[in-house]
């Protein structure tokens, strides 16, 4: 197991090289990058972003003067290009692309990401200054709909076909063709002050007076905002859970190793889960990663917004919306090296459910 770990932490190299490699060259063949959003401040233009330093970004090139060079950007005429080399300088695009992404590679293996082109923050800051709500959003979300979606998709396999089957499918069924974010409004509108009842509140993840509360209602305020959030986010993954670990089980139990358990005299739960629970699990493990990163990268943007949550989400959308690069690709690389190790202890799951997987026999 040891070499097929190594092998597999190895393989990320190329993997995250590959992706970053593609992005890069997505991303810089978009249009409206960092240097044209500054030329369109400087030509009184409003982009709805602000520059990496505030006012010593401006003074930084305000005392180049007007002329009637042309260039490569948009919006540019009638600049002194020595002002366009300035900005470009001021935002590394100097330099050949490829040496942009050589450089960006050698900071990297360091997690080294630069600092953003228009927060006065390091991009690593921004990062840790927003993780914790994203994980918070992440993990309590996945946490509940593990718990409430595999017993009940136990019960609906033992269950197939009865009454209490048909009414939970159709709930959830109703739960699946609502959107995260209309469940999030819904939410809202009954439970925070919308229209009808005002029980949790609406925004952030703690109250203004945090610090002064006692632990203990540190603990009852943390969970009082982020109840909403997590159901709102937890609504649609909970459906496709709870019906996949229902066909996951009732496919074990028409095994005939099921049959022959049964014939031997076992009780029912000794079938269940002494047998069945085993193989029966290993798609649902199998799936953990993919919710995590469905949650984090995709998932919680919506909800982070309605709810005015300030997490990884919304700064991975903002950046690319402002073309604040290092931003992009700084969230990028850790997602990503997020997924595959995700991944990796996926497959370390699958060994620890069921020891007869041995996938180092099957890569040889």
């Amino acid at each position: 197991m040891a070499a097929y770990i190594i092998r597999r932490l190895l393989l990320m190299i190329p993997t995250l090289f590959g992706i970053m490699l593609i992005n890069f060259i997505i991303i810089q063949a978009a249009p409206g990058g960092p240097v044209e959003q500054m030329i369109a401040q400087l030509q009184g233009l409003d982009t709805g972003v602000g520059t990496r330093t505030g006012s010593s970004a401006s003074g930084e090139i305000s005392s180049a003067s007007s002329g009637g060079g042309s260039s490569q950007y948009r919006g540019a005429q009638g600049l002194d290009p020595e002002l366009i080399e300035r900005i470009e300088k001021m935002y590394g695009f100097d330099k050949p692309a490829y040496e942009r992404f050589g450089e960006m590679l050698i900071n990297y293996a360091t997690f080294d990401f630069g600092d953003s082109f228009f927060k006065d923050k390091s991009v690593t800051e921004l990062i840790v200054d927003k993780l914790p709500v994203s994980i918070s959003l992440g993990l309590w979300s996945t946490l509940l709909m593990y718990l409430i979606s595999i017993p009940l998709g136990i019960k609906k396999a033992i269950r197939h076909g009865s009454t209490f089957d048909v009414w939970t499918s159709s709930v959830i069924i109703v739960g699946y063709a609502i959107p995260g974010f209309l469940f999030a409004i819904m939410l809202i509108v009954f439970f925070a002050g919308g229209t009808y009842l005002d029980w949790f509140p609406l925004r952030g993840l703690t109250s203004p007076n945090f610090e002064e509360l006692s632990n203990w209602g540190k603990v009852k305020d943390y969970f009082w905002h982020i109840s909403l959030p997590v159901l709102a986010l937890s609504i649609g993954g909970f459906a496709t859970l709870t019906m996949l670990t229902k066909n996951s089980f009732l496919d074990e139990i028409g095994k005939q190793y099921v049959l022959t358990a049964r014939a031997k005299g076992l009780a029912p739960n000794q079938v269940l889960y002494g047998h069945v629970f085993r193989n029966a699990m290993l798609i649902i493990i199998a799936g953990l990663p993919a919710t995590l990163i469905g949650i984090f990268l995709t998932g919680s943007l919506l909800i982070e917004v309605i709810f005015s949550l300030d997490g990884l989400g919304l700064l991975s959308f903002e950046s690319a919306l402002n073309r604040d690069y290092p931003v992009v690709f700084g969230t990028l690389f850790m997602f990503t090296l997020l997924g595959l190790i995700l991944k990796l202890i996926s497959d370390l799951t699958y060994v620890l459910v069921d020891p007869r997987i041995d996938f180092e026999s099957r890569e040889g």
